[in-house]
């Protein structure tokens, strides 16, 4: 079992030579990566205690879009399965958790059930939509594959805009999740922490879980799977991989994954609106994983607390260009939200012509480098 989790050192001290798969395939294959991983978990524990509250507001988002980031990564970075419908089942998994935990004598649909309960549901339903949804779009690839997800947008949009009494309908929406542990409420502040505080907590804790299950799928041989569909899906075929069943299985941790994120990220800003859930989003969640570096876990966290934190200093653009307002005002050449938008452009294209790895590429240059320096030649 712990060869599965760690993988030694290899050979003679050799951090990357190994004698069996099962060294090879452990889920810390160095003690680089182990001690590394370590290392940044226990930093991301420490920073609520030297953080002001709207910096862990921006990281709680931050985590909660790579929990979303992570699942599309598996379905098109993993399995090569382009997916434009990202949104919609974060929308899912978001509202699913509001009426399961909302108030039951409220103008919205409410259940009043406990953590427990609608934690797991916000996953699970959005599962079971894209289990449905998956076997049309296993019969097509490539750009038909995109258009039919793309369609899946417009199409959710109009539910949530239309369906007012699950989601508070347009430019109103509903709160957000209430969320509590053994009667411990997570979003409000006690004599010990902060409401941003548990909810950063929180946050950090799903992300860890889910990086862990993305990573072992990831690893396995559901994951090889997903791979050899990506690279020759007739190849794979003809090797004995079930293309339906793993594309299939690929949209549905996907979604399920996605749901999570939606549950956790109107935990944290405490507001669900429809109109949240539109292409931009999914355009947002393919940024991430192109800038973090597709293919990879930590290259899908890389990039969603990259994007949010770049995201967040381009609206103090506004500080430096007296024709973009500030947040929340009118007038100007560009508001903010305009301009984030022309900056996912910018930031989509120029890694994939200057590094087509995103950040995750940036990073194996830098550790190449320094693996062969003074000697670089």
């Amino acid at each position: 079992m712990s060869s599965m989790l760690f993988g030694g050192s290899g050979v003679g001290g050799r951090p990357e030579l190994y004698t069996s798969y099962d060294a090879d395939m452990a889920l810390f294959n160095t003690r680089a990566k182990l001690w590394s991983v370590q290392g940044l978990v226990l930093l991301a524990a420490l920073l609520p205690f030297v953080l002001a509250d709207d910096l862990l507001v921006l990281l709680s988002r931050a985590f909660a879009f790579a929990v979303g980031a992570i699942g599309l990564n598996l379905v098109t970075g993993y399995a090569g399965q382009v997916s434009l419908g990202h949104a919609v089942f974060v929308g899912i998994g978001a509202f699913t958790a509001a009426a399961l935990s909302g108030d039951p004598d409220g103008r919205t649909l409410g259940f009043g059930l406990p953590m427990i309960v609608w934690l797991p549901a916000a996953a699970l339903l959005p599962a079971a939509v894209g289990a449905l949804i998956a076997p049309l779009a296993t019969r097509l690839r490539g750009l038909y594959l995109a258009i039919v997800t793309l369609g899946l947008v417009f199409i959710g949009d109009h539910i949530f805009r239309e369906a007012d009494f699950i989601t508070g309908g347009f430019g109103v929406g509903r709160p957000g999740v209430v969320a509590s542990v053994f009667g411990v409420s997570l979003t409000d502040s006690g004599p010990s922490m902060t409401g941003q505080q548990k909810t950063y907590f929180f946050a950090l804790v799903v992300l860890v879980v889910v990086a862990i299950l993305g990573r072992n799928i990831a690893r396995t041989a559901v994951g090889r799977a997903f791979q050899a569909v990506r690279d020759r899906d007739i190849a794979a075929e003809v090797i004995g991989v079930e293309l339906t069943k793993h594309k299939v299985l690929a949209f549905t941790v996907s979604s399920a994954f996605a749901g999570l994120a939606g549950a956790l990220l109107y935990t944290i800003t405490r507001q669900v609106v429809p109109e949240s859930f539109s292409l931009l989003l999914s355009v947002q969640f393919i940024a991430m994983i192109l800038i973090g570096g597709a293919s990879t876990i930590s290259g899908s966290i890389a990039g969603a607390v990259f994007l949010t934190v770049v995201l967040r200093l381009s609206e103090e653009l506004s500080r430096f260009f007296s024709f973009i307002p500030s947040p929340g005002q009118q007038g100007g050449l560009l508001n903010t939200a305009q301009v984030s938008t022309i900056l996912y452009g910018f930031l989509i294209v120029g890694f994939l012509l200057f590094e087509p790895r995103g950040l995750f590429g940036v990073w194996i240059r830098i550790r190449n480098y320094w693996k062969g320096w003074p000697f670089s030649y």
